[in-house]
């Protein structure tokens, strides 16, 4: 199998290995979902649109500096938790045929597999 693996389904995810474990690529969910619903919340209403991301970006800012206990973390983590919840929670779904797909690439990528630099040793 190739280095990168597209797992098919509603919105497909690319998996990766990486010297480290794997990475998913979710840019189609990024795309498909979540950016188009903002861009039709931006065209709606571009006033609220702004103001709501300006104020969060500074909720952000504050939780930064204010720790994890600050009242602007508690505040931005719950506004965030309603943007998952509009945006669909958060998951990706998968059917079928995909489940299996992803199972069995991610099997493939844990499997113990040889260190490049191990590789170049034997080969010299």
């Amino acid at each position: 199998m190739s280095n990168k693996t597209t797992v098919d389904g509603p919105f497909p995810i690319r998996v990766t290995a990486t010297p480290s474990g794997a990475d998913l690529d979710i840019s189609a969910f990024l795309i498909r979902a979540v950016f188009a619903e903002l861009f039709s919340q931006a065209y709606e209403d571009p006033e609220g649109f702004a103001e709501e991301f300006a104020d969060m970006y500074e909720l952000w800012r504050s939780a930064q500096h204010g720790g994890a206990d600050s009242q602007a973390r508690h505040e931005f983590d719950a506004r965030m938790e309603e943007y998952l919840k509009a945006f669909g929670d958060g998951t990706i779904p998968l059917y079928g045929s995909a489940v299996g797909q992803l199972r069995d690439r991610l099997a493939e990528i844990a499997a113990p597999r040889p260190v490049p630099a191990q590789q170049n040793r034997r080969a010299s």
